[in-house]
Formats: structure tokens, sequence, C-alpha cells
């Protein structure tokens, strides 16, 4: 059975008027974690609040969905469904920020590692939506830095992300692999290969991250040894 299939089954069991924020509660609340589906559901949804931060919503921003996601045709009705209600949910998208991260994080502790890391996928996701038109608005900035700081993202985080998709935007190679300045090239080495590990299709999915999304890795496994080669070379000056 498709994701998307399941996504309907989910969204079909929900009371007459109940909006997705109300999913989220029933994922959260499910005896078995739906995570794929949560994930799913949180990137389209924020991601059709998003598109309409700086006014308008272009055919690009929907049709990055197909390309994140990789819809087959016979199910766009489907991913379709979840896009409208979401755009015609009066609720705030600070709301379902707040859902979906309550989603992934059911303690009151910190973030664990697989909790933040999937929140991170979340972000990334809606960064590639934000770009898809090829501008990045400054409403679309002030929304996904609110995003992160519900999801409890730090700056640096936040700073990685958009100098990966924001053409001009500064790049710290440390920043990329979490390191501070004077982190040594050992000390570099295994943070780029945590990173790889952290971002094989195979982690992700376990984590939460749909079969349907994982090219969501190709980009970020570029910038991860791009970061390596540049603090590399920089060591070797």
């Amino acid at each position: 059975m498709s994701i998307w299939t399941r996504i309907t089954e989910a969204l079909a069991a929900l009371p007459f008027g109940e909006g997705l924020a109300g999913l989220f509660d029933r994922l959260r609340a499910a005896p078995v974690p739906e995570r794929s589906i949560g994930f799913t559901i949180a990137v389209i949804a924020l991601g059709a609040k998003m598109a309409k931060a700086d006014g308008e919503v272009t055919r690009d921003e929907v049709s990055a969905f197909r390309r994140f996601f990789q819809i087959p045709p016979e199910e766009e009705a489907n991913a379709a469904r979840v896009y409208n209600l979401a755009r015609q949910d009066v609720a705030g998208f600070d709301l379902y920020a707040r859902k979906v991260a309550a989603l992934f994080n059911k303690s009151a502790e910190p973030l664990c590692a697989d909790t933040r890391n999937v929140l991170v996928d979340i972000l990334e996701g809606l960064f590639q939506i934000a770009m898809a038109d090829g501008h990045y608005h400054p409403a679309e900035d002030a929304f996904l830095a609110e995003v992160a700081r519900i999801f409890n993202l730090d700056d640096r985080c936040f700073r990685v992300l958009r100098g990966r998709f924001v053409d001009g935007a500064p790049r710290d190679p440390y920043d990329v692999l979490g390191l501070t300045h004077d982190a040594s090239l050992a000390q570099a080495r295994a943070a780029w290969r945590a990173a790889v590990k952290d971002s094989h299709p195979d982690v992700m999915i376990a984590r939460g991250v749909p079969a349907e999304a994982v090219k969501l890795a190709e980009r970020r496994l570029i910038a991860i040894n791009q970061a390596w080669d540049e603090i590399q070379t920089r060591k070797a000056a």
C-alpha cells in the first residue's frame, strides 16, 4: 500500500470539519506511530502555508512537491488533497509547526538525535519548496526561521540550510559539520563520516522519512562532502 493511500485513509478517518491539526494529534496518539505519514503531511501542509507567505502560490512551488516526493501520476490527486486541505485551513502555520514538533518529540526532554534529524529533514524539505521558484522572499525567510524556532533547532542549523539553498547566503564548512573553527582534522573527519551516515537512505527511512522522499539526501550529501573537502584544503594550507 502506497504512502498516499495510507494518507488518504487517515484523512478519511477525520471527523467532518476537523483540520489537519487534528490529524497530527491522532497520529501522535496512535499505538504504532506512523512517522512516515506524519513526515509527509508535515512537509506538504507547512509547504502549502509557506507557499502563500510571499503573497502568491506559484506553479513552481506546487510542482516542487512532485519533485520532492516523487509522486506517481496515479497518486497526484491524493497528494493534492493534503495540499488543498492545508491551504484552506484557517489554522496558522505556527499551530501546524507545534503539532509537528509534538508528533516527533513525545517527551519533555531535549531533542534526541533522531528527533532532531527528522525535524531538520522537514525544514530542509521546506527550503527546497521555498526555492522552487528561484527566489527567496523575506517572508519565506521569516516563515522558515519561525518554524526552526518552534522545532527547537538552533541558529547554526538554520544558517546551514539557508546557505545550502539560497544563492549568496554565507556558507561555513565548519557549520555544516557542526564543528568549531579550532576542530582538528581528525574531528572533522569523524563529523563528516557521521553526517554521511545520518544521510544514508536506510537511516533516513528508519527515522521517518518516507522512501518517496529520500532524494532529499542527494543535495545534503553534496554539501557535506564539499564542507569536508574545504576543511581539508584549509588544514593543508
